[in-house]
This record gives structure tokens, C-alpha cells and sequence, in this order.
């Protein structure tokens, strides 16, 4: 990232990490502001503007830490040291109101966080997974803070539990050679070539994904595939056939013996629609009438029929190429 701007609370200034952020940076201009959560300036801005806050950098403090409980691949979503992402998916479901959640959050305030995830899994009577990664990517993050790398090593001095966290980014080098104890699971979010390039702007291609996940796996790390999401695009059942296919030739025996797969199907929203069609008005149009149908407030989802039909047919395929058996969920 190539980070002019930045805006911070001036208490940053009393953690580790925002010292070392504000020498990183220190030729970027600077905007204090009272409340990372709610920057007016930000917050008015049009939609054409959303791609040029993405250039954008804001570091605060995080105030809220409650978990959430999950019965997925972890046990609580977890937050932590980061939310959004300088990335453009088209379907991002960080993306919110008025444009709070368009840009890249830190939160410096890390010791705070990681102590109260280790003393949950602590106490514990069994192993807990805390879900790391539901705010923001974190190896993305990683390259402007070095905190996964910090993470995983802290978290592996315990006896018991697992981190986990999601990625659509390649830039695994920095956690090859950590002494992570096999408490950390990495999953890599994939999808056909040709909806990375047109909808998952700003991310990985999927041969460099697939290459990051096989060498993560090498270095003894638990691994998983999430096929997600799955967007039934007019030509779906090709894509993500061929898919497939890729991934059969392309992953590391020793992945494919030990990953699991979880599918998650897009939902979308009228805030995304409102926002595509003022920044990329010439993408690729998500929202189809004939297939998807309301659910929640102003959220789309594929009807009854169709994700019925995607669902049998990817569980066909997956099958075909490794087991059914590998697949957690289907969602």
C-alpha cells in the first residue's frame, strides 16, 4: 500500500505499535480525529469517492472486544486487530453505511486483545478456535504491521486452542518460518480466475493463492479452502467446474489429504448496488432479479431453486475431485 494520508487518534501515540507506525509513516500527512468509528469527512463523501478511500490509512484503538459465538470451522468470531481492507470485492460484506467501513482500520491496542483471547483459551476446559480474521485480512494487514506474525507466535506458547483466519492474499512468506505449533489454522478463500480478476479487485490471483496455501501447509500449518463466495454468475457451472479442475492439479498432495472445504454463497445488498454502480460503473453487475430475492433488510440472496441446484452441483464436483467428506458446510 502506498499510504499518503492517515487518519489516527492522537492516543495511538501510547502503544507500541502507534509509535512504530507513526515513524513508518512519518512522511504521510497525519489528521487527528476524535473517533476512528466516525469521521464526518469520511462519512460525507459520495460514493464515486469509495476507491480513492481505499487508498486511505486509519488507526485507532479498538473499544469493543465482545466475541460472538460460531459453529463454523471456530468456536468465537473474535475481534481484533484490524477491520476493511484496501481491496475491492465487489460483494464485500465489511462494506456498511455512509462509508465507515470503506477504508483500512488498525487498532494498536493488540497486547489488550490477544491477552483477553489467551486467557479464554486458558480457561477453558477444551480447545477453543477464535476466529481472528472476520473483520479484515489479516495477511494482508500483516505486511503494514507484522501482527500476525506476532500473533501466532504469542498464541503458540499456550497449551491449548487454535487461531484461525481467512485470506485472499499470497504474502505468507513472513509466517513460513514461525514456530507456530500447529495452533493456527489457514484458510484460503478461492474462486475461478475469472471472478477474482472481474469482482475480487485488488487481490491475489488464484495461481498465487493456491502456491501460498500449499506452502503454509508445508510449513505444518492446518490448512482449509473456502470456495466463497460463490457468485452464480451466467456462466457458473464452467467456472467453477474449471475451478475444480484447477484446484485437482494444482494443490499440494499433502493439502489435499489434509484441507476442508467450506462454500459460502454470496448475499449481497442495495448498499452495494448503490455503491458499484457511482465507483465502477462498468463492473460486473452482481444483482440479478430472475435468481436472487430479498432477505433482511435490503439483502439479496439466490432464491430457493437456484442455491439448491448450486449447492447439488458443487458437491458433485467436489466430490469428483476429492471426497464430499472434505466439505464442513455449504452455507
Amino acid at each position: 500500500m502506498n499510504i499518503k494520508t492517515i487518519f489516527y487518534e492522537p492516543g495511538i501515540i501510547n502503544y507500541t505499535l502507534g509509535k512504530e507506525l507513526r515513524n513508518k509513516f512519518s512522511n504521510a500527512t497525519w489528521i487527528p480525529i476524535e473517533n476512528h468509528n466516525d469521521i464526518k469527512e469520511l462519512r460525507q463523501n459520495p460514493n464515486t469517492e469509495f476507491a480513492a478511500m481505499k487508498k486511505l490509512l486509519i488507526i485507532g484503538t479498538r473499544k469493543t472486544h465482545t466475541y460472538r459465538k460460531n459453529e463454523k470451522v471456530s468456536d468465537f468470531l473474535v475481534p481484533y486487530t484490524s477491520s476493511g481492507c484496501s481491496a475491492m470485492c465487489l460483494y464485500c460484506y465489511l462494506v456498511c453505511h455512509y462509508n465507515k467501513c470503506s477504508y483500512l482500520r488498525l487498532f494498536v491496542n493488540r497486547e489488550q486483545m490477544l491477552q483477553k483471547l489467551m486467557r479464554t483459551a486458558s480457561k477453558s476446559e477444551k480447545d477453543l478456535t477464535f476466529e481472528i480474521g472476520s473483520n479484515s485480512d489479516l495477511v494482508l494487514e500483516n505486511t503494514i504491521t507484522n501482527n500476525l506474525v506476532w500473533t501466532i507466535e504469542e498464541f503458540a506458547r499456550l497449551e491449548k486452542g487454535f487461531i484461525t483466519f481467512p485470506t485472499k492474499f499470497d504474502m505468507v512468506n513472513p509466517l513460513l518460518d514461525l514456530n507456530h505449533r500447529g495452533r493456527t489454522i489457514a484458510r484460503m478463500s478461492v474462486n475461478p480466475h475469472e471472478i477474482i480478476t472481474d469482482i475480487e479487485k485488488g487481490t491475489s490471483n488464484l495461481t498465487s493463492r493456491v502456491n501460498a496455501i500449499n506452502r503454509l501447509c508445508e510449513a505444518g500449518y492446518k490448512v482449509g479452502l473456502l470456495i466463497a463466495p460463490v457468485i452464480l454468475v451466467e456462466n457458473w457451472k464452467q467456472l467453477y467446474s474449471g475451478l475444480l479442475d484447477r484446484l485437482a492439479d494444482t494443490l499440494s498432495d499433502k493439502v489435499k489429504k489434509e484441507m476442508f472445504i467450506e462454500v459460502i454463497f454470496m448475499t449481497y445488498s442495495y448498499i452495494h448496488r448503490a455503491i458499484n454502480n457511482e465507483a465502477f460503473p462498468n463492473a460486473v453487475e452482481l444483482y440479478d432479479k430472475t435468481i436472487m430475492t430479498g432477505r433482511g433488510m435490503g439483502k439479496y440472496t439466490y432464491n430457493q431453486k437456484i442455491r439448491a441446484e448450486g449447492e447439488s452441483f458443487l458437491r458433485e464436483e467436489i466430490g469428483k475431485h476429492f471426497s464430499e467428506d472434505k466439505i464442513l458446510y455449504i452455507v
